[in-house]
């Protein structure tokens, strides 16, 4: 199956973008939005996008089938991880799940489509309306698709027409899921666009924000600050940096009926996106005390993920993401040489894989591509301790706690900042409900219009 042009990313390799093309297209998306989207009800667009899900939920669509069969040097993951991403994405973009989205972030399902009434005591009776921006501009991070395909999914519920710039060679999931659109609602499509080209091409990227009225972007923390510098006066910028996660296991979740159940919950989330994303753990806290050591909780989490590299492969990795695990892996080898408070557990013959045990709190970054460690704390002040230095830039931890020891737990961790804790297991599989950063995902893109009667 070839893709039609339909989008600036599907042009030859030698169709040169210039300025004015790029200024074209926002013109006539800007044209086409209030053609085709700015009239459609929140109704009509959740059931559009809700089927959508469905498509690619199905294994003989025809555009999830190329995403599976492309190269995997094009979607950055091999089919197994990307089709259990996709599946987690689309899983979440149900009907319930999308008006859910709406209520929690903007109060009522009508609010994007006319003027409703706002009775809270102690307000002047009054009806407001909410409003997407007329064209909304993605600059996209190539490290994963999900975040993306959101950010589609967000604009169009608030009646934005969309131009979303892609890193170079990470344009093809996001291309599919506008030509999956624009099949089913080629008008919607029509609201659309995507490109691709190299960061710093400051023609193109002027021309761009020239037209733009809100711009989304994803990226390292100078990328963006370099961004914002470039902006137009005028231009709302919302923005989402660097991020970390970790995980946490209380002692009670250690012992022999628990033990499986908590080790397979943690692999999982290191094997999702191959452990790329800023939701992916970089470090499990576990509680000594248990019926089973921190130690023993590594040693089983290697037996799981070698397991996992059977059904889930993590595939190859560029030369310097292999140097850089070799190169860490060696400096762990020399430490637990000398230390039982170090071990370590690799894949044998390859960087598939890695674990790293340390009886000391001190957060340690990983290099991700499944390299996670294990840190033995007695409690999580001392966890919370040793994760000082990354507080303002957690954003999600996954915990493994039962009853009122996880109430416990969530509410201190709530208490020092996470803006999202989740059940170890679903780290990469966030509801579409969930607030980004803390932030409401759809209240950051919108406006308001009150009549105050």
């Amino acid at each position: 199956m070839r893709l039609p042009d339909y989008f600036l990313a599907d042009l030859p390799p030698e169709a040169a973008l210039t300025p004015a093309l790029v200024t074209d297209a926002c013109l006539a998306l800007k044209a086409n939005r209030q053609l085709y989207l700015a009239e459609r009800s929140s109704a009509e667009l959740v059931g559009v996008l809700s089927a959508l899900a469905q498509n690619w939920l199905d294994p003989t669509d025809s555009f999830r089938r190329l995403a599976l069969e492309a190269d995997p040097a094009a979607t950055g993951f091999p089919p197994e991880v990307l089709a259990a991403g996709l599946d987690a994405f689309f899983e979440a973009l149900s009907s319930e799940a999308l008006e859910a989205l709406i209520l929690q972030d903007l109060g009522q399902l009508a609010q994007l489509d006319r003027l409703t009434p706002v009775e809270l005591p102690g307000l002047s009776p009054r009806l407001a309306m909410a409003r997407g921006p007329a064209l909304l501009v993605h600059v996209a991070a190539g490290n994963l698709p999900a975040p993306a395909l959101s950010s589609l999914v967000l604009g169009l519920l608030v009646r934005s027409a969309q131009f979303m710039k892609c890193a170079s060679g990470s344009s093809l999931l996001p291309r599919l899921f506008a030509h999956s659109l624009h099949e089913v609602e080629p008008k919607l499509g029509a609201c659309l666009e995507i490109a691709e080209w190299p960061g710093g091409t400051a023609a193109l990227d002027g021309a761009l924000l020239a037209q733009a009225d809100c711009v989304t972007a994803t990226g390292e923390d100078a990328t963006l600050s370099a961004l914002r510098a470039q902006l137009p006066v005028g231009v709302r910028f919302l923005s989402y940096g660097h991020r970390v996660s970790f995980g946490y296991v209380a002692q009670e979740s250690l012992n022999p009926h628990g033990l499986p159940k908590t080790v397979a919950a943690a692999a999982q989330d290191v094997v999702a996106w191959n452990q790329r994303g800023c939701l992916s753990p970089q470090v499990f806290y576990v509680e000594t005390g248990g019926r089973n050591s921190p130690e023993q909780f590594a040693q089983a989490l290697a037996t799981e993920l070698e397991a996992c590299e059977r059904t889930q492969p993590r595939g190859p990795v560029s030369l310097e993401a292999a140097a850089a695990i070799a190169t860490r892996r060696t400096f762990y080898e020399v430490r637990a040489a000398h230390s039982c408070d170090t071990c370590l557990w690799s894949s044998p013959g390859s960087t598939a894989w890695t674990v790293v045990y340390e009886n000391e709190p001190r957060f340690m970054p990983s290099c991700a591509n499944r390299f996670i460690y294990v840190k033995a704390v007695p409690d999580l002040e001392h966890a919370l301790k040793g994760a000082e230095a990354i507080q303002a830039i957690v954003t999600t931890v996954g915990l493994a706690a039962q009853g009122q020891k996880a109430q416990e737990l969530a509410w201190r961790l709530a208490r020092w900042g996470v803006p999202r804790i989740c059940p170890l297991g679903r780290m990469q599989k966030p509801p579409l409900t969930w607030r980004h950063d803390g932030r409401p995902s759809l209240g950051d893109l919108v406006t308001w219009s009150d009549w105050e009667r």
